[in-house]
């Protein structure tokens, strides 16, 4: 049976991404899989990315952590966001790296009572989680008297970035400087952290000087473009199509308005098309007379509002019939549009297309590298 909306995710892509960048970075590799991996599947994802050689998986939450545990994974997983009463007894008897911010986070972690692997993270300019510099001496002197004692392992001092993808920011060298002195602190409290980590997808591959012992590679996994037209051509591949079913085809006459508030109106006899998605399934509304589809191998606009449960193109005159497939986005590889074009049709960044799309669209895992043996 052909799925009314579905997304498509090639997880030979993501093995592929990870082998090019780990290539690239030259250093230890954690693919980021929060937020469902990005929307591609937090499971099949990360077993993917593990299979292109990842060396760490990096997820938001406590309860990421424990699905990828669930799920079998037995590999170096790091955490690093939690809230007053969150269950860091459970992250640590699976034996996830959790990240602290402050000493009353510090504390939680130690009354968990089993020895636990920790990870600093400092706030260097982003101005979000992390220890401000007021706090490093304190939190870090701390957790290194508790190192020594035997009741932590001290795994890693990180940060991140705020502007990695707009290289020439000067903010960028004030981070790389602050992080730096974060790492200096440590030393004279004498940690000596297995991992020492700041760069994300885009200071990854554009700024070598930020790879330290681990970059922390989200977007670029999944073979989007974290720094759009910044970045060099490296042969990344997205993984996600978004597809669907076309429901109907129907003729407008001139003058005929479409969809709510009447924002386009036909200045000649028309075709249009009905694709079952819309803002429910996480295709912003914003892109109502902005963004594009494929239908029968040609871009179509998107015409009027987009509406909770579907959105309507202009066919050009053309009638390919209900039951067309229709591509909303994908690679890019035979014409039709990527979520880049979708970002910038909407004013946002792919992140947020791909991680917000769902709703009632199925998503199905298919793999090319064996496919094609």
């Amino acid at each position: 049976m052909t799925a009314r909306a579905e997304i498509v995710v090639d997880l030979a892509a993501i093995r592929h991404n990870v082998r090019v960048l780990k290539q690239l970075v030259g250093t230890q590799y954690m693919a980021v899989v929060k937020a469902d991996a990005y929307g591609h599947g937090l499971v099949e994802s990360a077993r993917a990315a593990r299979e292109g050689g990842a060396d760490w998986l990096g997820v938001a939450t406590i309860d990421e952590a424990l699905a990828l545990r669930a799920a079998g994974d037995t590999g170096r997983v790091l955490c690093w966001l939690t809230v007053p009463g969150d269950d860091w007894a459970a992250a640590i008897e699976q034996d996830v790296d959790v990240t602290v911010y402050s000493e009353d986070e510090l504390d939680a972690v130690l009354a968990t009572g089993p020895r636990a692997r920790v990870q600093i993270k400092v706030d260097t300019g982003l101005h979000r989680g992390g220890a401000p510099r007021a706090a490093w001496h304190d939190l870090i002197a701390s957790a290194a008297d508790h190192d020594r004692e035997g009741r932590i392992d001290v795994t890693g001092i990180w940060s991140h970035f705020s502007s990695s993808d707009e290289p020439d920011d000067p903010a960028n060298d004030a981070q790389e400087a602050a992080f730096q002195d974060a790492l200096d602190v440590a030393a004279g409290a004498g940690l000596e952290p297995e991992v020492t980590h700041l760069a994300n997808s885009a200071a990854a591959i554009l700024r070598p000087s930020s790879r330290r012992d681990l970059v922390r590679v989200g977007i670029a996994t999944y073979g989007l473009d974290p720094a759009p037209g910044r970045t060099p051509d490296l042969g990344l591949r997205p993984a996600m199509t978004a597809r669907a079913t076309l429901a109907m085809v129907k003729r407008v006459e001139a003058g005929g308005a479409v969809s709510y508030g009447r924002t386009w109106t036909a200045d000649h006899e028309t075709t249009l098309g009905l694709v079952p998605a819309g803002y429910g399934d996480g295709l912003p509304r914003v892109g109502g007379n902005r963004a594009e589809v494929q239908v029968a191998g040609r871009r179509r606009p998107v015409r009027g509002r987009i509406c909770m449960d579907q959105l309507v193109v202009d066919l050009g005159g053309d009638d390919p019939g209900a039951g067309a497939d229709v591509t909303v986005f994908g690679p890019g590889d035979g014409g039709e549009p990527t979520a880049q074009d979708w970002a910038e049709a909407c004013g946002t960044i792919s992140y947020e297309i791909v991680t917000r799309i769902g709703g009632r669209f199925v998503r199905r895992h298919t793999d090319s590298e064996r496919i094609a043996r």
